[in-house]
């Protein structure tokens, strides 16, 4: 592969918090960007997020690398006058500037585009909100589960009938959203290289999750009639099912009409082809519960392992319910380069997840870990062209207050 990286050289100021905008930052470092990562004295409350429960516990803050990792770290205390200095100074030094403070607050400490923009007018400016920059909620504080899972749709119908909603994992709607940020700011970038203009780019956790349940929501727009929700035992079809092994295992099956015959026959069950209660369209429509119970008790029998080599057999389409515990001896996520080495994290963390796009010809740069609070506070400075007395004035007004080293 080629050493060349594509986003050599871009500049990029995460002045952002927790998961979602700060994902957009780790996947443009993945890529070779220049990523400084702007924090208040107490530092990015997602740096203790493995602390706090029902997050799972550990003594390395996961979490924190993997939202963050390959940045430089500065402390900024935005309540002092003379922290508008290195503002100014981080702007003219980006490309891109992401931040999610909401916008009240935003306005308050001259963070808006209208504020910055005038310092740099080639920088792409990326804005993520809740529930986006408009309308009567614009304001409301939101996280991926208030904001991407339950005002979306999605909570409401990722359960089955009778169930009430459940808690999403945590972060797969900020996630989500950080591909989409992401998105837009190298659509902007694409832009600024066409036209020399930068960009104010923006999308909400609200969009992101209307996106990802457009199916259903497209559906209601059209004044669909849905089925209700899913019920195991009465599906809609017992072909498109979840089942469950006789080791415990359940896995989601799902058999195209072109495929039945063949898993029939696979199963050790083409009499069900012929069967008076399955024979038309409209008997086994009214018979789906027993066509069902005979799939439990036949699944029931063997181990996972016999029904992904019966499945397999047939290239039918299947997929067993991993847990995470699972899901990281996978051998595809190392052959695929999705789980990659990360480097000086520390204690137990010695991989990390890397972001889901590859270009082929092109290397990703190696994970290295997150930057301790502020641990390049002086660095960075030194870069945006503050000297010795700057640095020290800046330190006596307290705009960048001294840290703990490896806060």
């Amino acid at each position: 592969m080629a050493s060349d990286n594509v986003f050599s050289g871009l500049k990029v100021v995460d002045f952002a918090s927790f998961v979602a905008a700060p994902g957009a930052a780790v996947i443009l470092s993945d890529f070779g960007a220049d990523v400084i990562k702007v924090e208040p004295p107490s530092g990015d409350p997602w740096r203790h997020a493995h602390k706090i429960p029902p997050q799972p516990a550990s003594d390395d803050p996961y979490q924190w690398h993997l939202a963050n990792r390959n940045k430089r770290s500065i402390t900024l205390d935005l309540k002092s006058p003379s922290a508008q200095q290195v503002v100014e100074q981080l702007v003219r030094w980006a490309d891109v500037f992401i931040v999610n403070t909401p916008h009240p607050a935003r306005k308050k400490l001259k963070l808006e585009y209208a504020d910055v923009m005038q310092w740099n007018p080639r920088l792409i400016y990326a804005d993520l909100t809740g529930f986006g920059e408009k309308g009567p909620d614009a304001s409301l504080p939101g996280f991926d589960i208030t904001s991407y899972w339950a005002r979306s749709g999605l909570l409401s119908m990722t359960r089955d009938a009778g169930a009430p909603p459940t808690w999403p994992v945590a972060g797969s709607g900020d996630n989500a959203t950080a591909v989409g940020i992401y998105s837009a700011i190298v659509t902007a970038l694409y832009r600024r290289e066409r036209t020399g203009k930068g960009a104010y780019v923006t999308t909400s956790l609200l969009a992101e999750g209307v996106w990802s349940a457009s199916v259903s929501i497209q559906a209601a727009l059209a004044g669909a009639k849905f089925y209700g929700l899913h019920d195991r035992k009465h599906p809609a079809s017992a072909a498109l099912n979840v089942y469950r092994a006789s080791d415990g295992t359940w896995f989601v099956l799902i058999v195209m009409p072109d495929k039945l015959a063949a898993v029939a026959k696979a199963i050790g069950r083409p009499d069900l082809l012929t069967d008076p209660r399955f024979s038309d369209p409209a008997k086994l429509m009214a018979n789906m519960p027993q066509l069902t119970a005979i799939f439990d008790d036949l699944f029931s029998a063997q181990p996972m392992a016999h029904w992904e080599e019966v499945f397999s057999g047939v290239h039918v389409t299947f997929g067993a319910v991993r847990g995470p515990e699972e899901v990281i001896n996978d051998p595809q996520l190392v052959a695929n380069d999705i789980v990659v080495p990360l480097e000086g994290a520390g204690g137990k963390l010695t991989s990390t997840i890397s972001s889901p796009i590859q270009v082929h010809g092109v290397a990703k740069v190696p994970a290295r870990r997150a930057p301790n609070l502020g641990e390049h506070t002086e660095e960075i400075l030194r870069d945006l062209g503050f000297d010795t007395d700057g640095i020290e004035d800046l330190r006596a007004n307290g705009a960048v207050p001294k840290v703990k080293e490896h806060a």
